[in-house]
């Protein structure tokens, strides 16, 4: 009986541990490690402004101060793949992984300390700010008159529901065989053209028939409504 209880014991603290490393507050080498592995989701919960002052290499982002902003975009993740989160401090990153975790995603793991720690154990950060400049109205005008159908993608690499259309639009215009032309518009970058365009929210997708608007939609969408927005 003794021998069963011993090896009862040893089982329980096994699975504690490993639940530890999958659903808890780690260390920033452990941290490191585990956001390199495949299937890994990084979520920095920052505003925009503190992603582009520099973040995690391949994280998306979803602001935890603003609510609905963070279950717009959240809800794109996939539930059953780990998620790993970040702050600055821990602090906003721990909350919004609890909330995650009572929305049932399986694995969320938090960045303890968060990047304060991060960059205290000697590791960097990614810029966010984009060399790239700005594409002038004058430009777009152009862009979106080269062909007689013209698809114009606002969206960014850092954005949940962007990052799950990337693969749906690229198999949807590989479908049209020419018959629609990309355009792609970064949404971190082009700030005038979104004002401009009354781009609210990312993704945006705005169809142009010679040079005109006709359609738009913002959001996710499958490959049947995209092809019907560009009917």
């Amino acid at each position: 009986m003794n021998a069963y209880l011993r090896l009862i014991s040893l089982f329980l603290f096994t699975a504690c541990s490993n639940y530890a490393q999958t659903s808890g507050d780690v260390s920033a080498d452990d941290f490191s490690k585990s956001i390199s592995e495949a299937g890994v989701q990084l979520l920095d919960c920052r505003t925009a402004g503190e992603f582009r002052s520099g973040h995690l290499k391949g994280a998306l982002q979803a602001d935890w101060t603003d609510e609905s902003q963070f279950k717009e975009r959240t809800q794109f993740l996939d539930k059953t793949k780990p998620v790993y989160v970040y702050c600055l401090s821990g602090s906003r990153s721990g909350q919004a992984a609890n909330m995650l975790r009572n929305q049932g995603f399986s694995q969320v793991v938090n960045l303890k300390g968060g990047l304060i720690a991060w960059k205290k154990s000697g590791r960097e950060l990614v810029s966010g700010k984009s060399d790239k400049p700005e594409t002038t109205p004058e430009q777009y005008k152009s862009l979106v008159a080269a062909a007689p159908l013209v698809l114009v993608d606002f969206g960014a690499e850092w954005c949940p529901p962007c990052r799950k259309m990337d693969p749906v639009i690229e198999s949807f215009i590989k479908e049209q065989a020419g018959r629609v032309k990309l355009v792609k518009m970064d949404g971190g970058v082009e700030n005038q053209l979104m004002k401009l365009n009354m781009v609210e929210a990312l993704p945006t997708f705005i169809v142009y028939k010679d040079g005109k608007e006709t359609a738009r939609k913002q959001g996710v969408m499958t490959r049947e409504e995209l092809a019907e927005l560009t009917r």
